[in-house]
């Protein structure tokens, strides 16, 4: 059976205690490979050589270090079948997902990162005749960065990148669910040439690896990505000790399908946001708000689409929808179709595990579920539920979708489809949300901000802002003459 091994100072090592935890693939319920069971001596070793790496690091040009994240993305992209393959087995979902969205995407924040940091120019403010003012951003130093299962690799780099571009050294924690994508990210680590101890993975679970991540002094700053409960431990832990947060959280995000929309794009893409990855991405619409007048021929043509999602073996090619991530997260998503069904809620479609034949006999399959008849205000509408599941409700008037749209405590994400581009930009700006898609789903440009309002989160993601985020603004003042 497979072990995997911490990446600590340049090398592949075991866990300091000898002690290893089960990695189950969700498709088949089974136990395929080992992971560390990580503590705070392999946390240590992991931050003693990432402080011993950054002088050099931080002092390497930013071009030189852009041209070995750059490196690593080549390695990325060579390794695209492999990782994919990987990335399935590991997460659940199907394989030509992994292909198309997570690998991918893992390859350009390397890349993006690796070019971006030789832009990021300082600003100068000359006083006539008086001083010249010039701000300088250095980076943090040690950093911890520590990211969710849903989309493995895809978030472990994101995060990752840009701290390395800035010349902070890293010490990082994938999930314990979905580890390992980031193990073979760490032997393309070592392939690429890069510096030992600028880049330490240290697998293991949240309460003994990732708690001693937030709490060693010598880490500046924690980047996170999980639930906002796991967010608000975080916050308690690290603030006090005065480290930077940046925390991207949990999402309820509405889609408001407005009666003069191209109703055949909204159908097709509100499938996609509803159940892509088997409705297990932050920025799901799982809240679908439909003028009256459209909501019959809406929910006619998107129940036709839901019929046509295959459940099946993330590994076969026509599978759309693969395994809920582990057995404790499906017993949860059914847990809130029951509620759904106790608040009185009409099921459309799905709603029921799905048992499959052969290898997949004992994975954690569930149906795209649909309900209508709930009300804006119930617990189903308004507690993250971060699965296959999504509720259909007609709206009369523009004010009313707006109000049930921030009617949550998140605001992370939110869709608006319309023609009108008055009513595109008005209702845009009235809701509560940090993202905001008009007429697309998941349409990214990395250079722009990622990140949720209220219960979402605190900062922000993505472009110049996670480079100021892994930097610390220094300003200094020449008196002139």
């Amino acid at each position: 059976m497979l072990k995997l091994q911490n990446y600590i100072n340049g090398q592949l090592v075991p866990p300091a205690a000898g002690r290893y935890l089960d990695n189950i693939e969700p498709a088949t319920g089974q136990v395929y490979s080992l992971l560390p069971d990580s503590n705070t001596q392999d946390v240590a070793a992991a931050v003693a050589a990432a402080e011993a790496a950054l002088p050099a690091w931080r002092a390497l040009p930013a071009e030189e270090r852009g041209r070995l994240l750059v490196r690593i993305s080549e390695l990325i992209e060579r390794e695209l079948e492999p990782l994919a393959q990987a990335e399935s087995k590991d997460n659940g979902k199907p394989v030509s997902l992994a292909r198309t969205v997570d690998i991918p995407r893992a390859a350009s924040n390397f890349a993006f990162f690796g070019t971006a940091a030789q832009h990021f120019a300082s600003e100068t403010h000359f006083q006539e005749g008086v001083a010249l003012n010039y701000t300088v951003r250095h980076p943090l130093g040690v950093v911890g960065c520590i990211s969710p299962w849903n989309l493995p690799l895809y978030l472990f780099t994101w995060k990752i990148a840009p701290a390395l571009a800035v010349g902070c050294c890293v010490v990082a924690k994938p999930s314990e669910i979905t580890p390992h994508t980031a193990f073979l990210l760490s032997e393309l680590c070592i392939e690429a040439g890069l510096p030992a101890g600028v880049l330490n993975i240290v697998h293991g679970a949240g309460p003994g690896t990732g708690q001693a991540i937030i709490e060693h002094p010598a880490i500046k700053a924690i980047s996170f990505t999980g639930g906002t409960k796991t967010g608000e431990h975080i916050a308690r832990t690290a603030a006090p000790m005065f480290k930077k947060l940046s925390l991207e959280l949990g999402g309820k995000n509405p889609n408001l399908i407005f009666a003069d929309c191209d109703l055949t794009e909204a159908v097709n893409i509100s499938i996609r946001s509803s159940f892509a990855n088997q409705g297990q991405i932050c920025l799901c619409g799982s809240r679908i708000f439909i003028e009256r007048s459209i909501y019959e021929p809406f929910k006619a043509a998107f129940l036709e689409r839901v019929a046509g999602l295959t459940v099946g073996d993330p590994l076969e090619a026509g599978s759309r929808q693969g395994a809920l991530v582990s057995e404790a997260h499906l017993l949860k998503v059914l847990s809130y179709i029951e509620l759904a069904h106790e608040e009185g809620g009409t099921l459309l479609a799905g709603g029921k595990r799905v048992h499959l034949e052969g290898r997949c006999a004992n994975g954690f399959f569930l149906e795209p579920t649909v309900f209508e008849g709930l009300t804006p205000e119930c617990r189903v509408n308004k507690e993250e539920i971060f699965g296959p599941v999504v509720t259909l409700t007609p709206f009369d008037t523009e004010e009313e979708a707006i109000t049930w749209a921030n009617g949550t405590d998140y605001g992370l994400a939110a869709t608006i489809w319309t023609r009108d581009l008055n009513r595109a930009h008005r209702v845009a700006h009235a809701l509560h949300s940090g993202i905001v898609w008009i007429n697309t789903w998941l349409h990214r440009d990395l250079r722009t901000p990622f990140g949720g309002m209220k219960n979402s989160g605190v900062g922000r993601e993505g472009g110049l802002e996670a480079l100021r985020f892994f930097t610390e603004p220094q300003s200094i003042t020449l008196k002139l003459g």
